[in-house]
């Protein structure tokens, strides 16, 4: 299911949360949020650029990068360090 990023219309009326904006996980089907869940300050959806193209070798990449180590499965409860 997407995830959809919600701000609240007015910063007077809106709490913590709809104030920085929060996320919603939503079936395309569902309707849009008209107010917050938590204070009931009306909210509108952000568009928000849709994250394509992650592969799992760009993964791996990005974490050893990043300095973390990927382990690969080579037996029933045995690992090995692939980096």
């Amino acid at each position: 299911m997407p995830i959809y990023v919600y701000e609240a219309r007015d910063a007077k009326r809106a709490c913590g949360r709809c104030r920085g904006g929060f996320e919603v996980s939503q079936s395309i089907h569902d309707a849009k949020l008209e107010s917050c869940p938590d204070c009931g300050a009306p909210v509108f959806r952000v568009i928000q650029a849709p994250g394509l193209g992650r592969s799992q070798t760009d993964l791996n990449y990005r974490a050893k990068r990043a300095g973390f180590h990927s382990l690969k499965r080579v037996g029933r409860g045995e690992y090995e360090k692939m980096y």
